[in-house]
């Protein structure tokens, strides 16, 4: 009887086969096809959201694949019909990485009812992109925008200790004790952190280069005040090997080849 079960079960497989069929989930017995990924990689590589966001979306019931609402683990080929609360993804795109100056008064959002300027408002770009690491209102410099949730993803990840370089200016003189504490590491009260070691350069009385490797909430402003300094200007120059050379406030390019393949590769990805 048993062997006969299992004949059986197998013919049936054998059927599937043949038939091209495929199963809506990753259970076990499932019919993999060539050209198949993970629907969360999928939407990552469209540029929708990371795959952690994906994996959220796909819980909430709210992506469905030819009609049916998708479930964990569900292989696709990119030939079905993709649908994010509503909205149909066209397809995985060539990746495209935007540097763009941002300006004071921008906000880093995709949606707030209360700012004035939002990013994606001032990105007028035909592919949709998402920054990769915020920069608050009053600040302003280089920001990246990228079509590839896995880059965003491996850009974000703090364990990867990614250079981000920041000019900084102050409401009064540095002391050379002063720029030691923040070489070190301080503690941040409200975070309750404390910060990796940095390099600091002193380029004016007033005026210092940092680069951090790793990005707190308004981490620089709560550095400077531990040491009884305000920020008057801050303005990040360059993310990892992208430099915000030949861009004014309000500018963005694409990268060169030359500068995605560098990008890619400090991020242990590949294009």
């Amino acid at each position: 009887m048993r062997w006969s079960l299992l004949r059986k079960s197998n013919r049936e497989k054998q059927r599937r086969n043949q038939q091209g069929e495929t199963v809506g989930s990753a259970s076990a017995g499932s019919v993999v096809q060539m050209g198949e990924i993970r629907l969360n990689k999928y939407l990552a590589d469209c540029g929708i959201c990371s795959r952690r966001d994906a994996d959220k979306l796909i819980g909430q019931g709210v992506v469905s694949v030819d009609g049916k609402i998708a479930v964990t683990g569900l292989k696709v080929t990119g030939q079905e019909e993709i649908l994010v609360r509503g909205k149909k993804v066209t397809g995985r795109d060539r990746k495209v990485v935007l540097a763009y100056y941002k300006p004071k008064g921008v906000v880093c959002t995709e949606r707030d009812a209360h700012a004035e300027k939002i990013v994606t408002d001032e990105i007028k770009y035909p592919v949709r992109v998402t920054y990769a690491g915020r920069l608050d209102k009053d600040s302003e410099g280089l920001l990246l925008l990228t079509n590839d949730g896995m880059l965003i993803e491996a850009m974000m990840r703090g364990a990867n200790g990614h250079e981000k370089e920041y000019i900084v200016k102050t409401s009064k003189e540095w002391t050379k004790d002063a720029l030691d504490c923040l070489r070190q590491g301080v503690y941040l009260e409200e975070l309750k952190v404390r910060t990796k070691p940095c390099t600091i350069e002193q380029t004016g009385p007033k005026t210092i280069r940092m680069i951090l490797t790793q990005g707190l909430n308004r981490q620089i402003r709560r550095m400077c005040r531990t040491q009884n300094y305000t920020v008057t200007s801050l303005k990040r120059t360059r993310v990892i090997n992208i430099k915000i050379d030949g861009l004014k406030p309000g500018e963005y390019r694409e990268l060169t080849q030359d500068e995605m393949d560098g990008l890619y590769r400090h991020c242990g990805l590949h294009l």
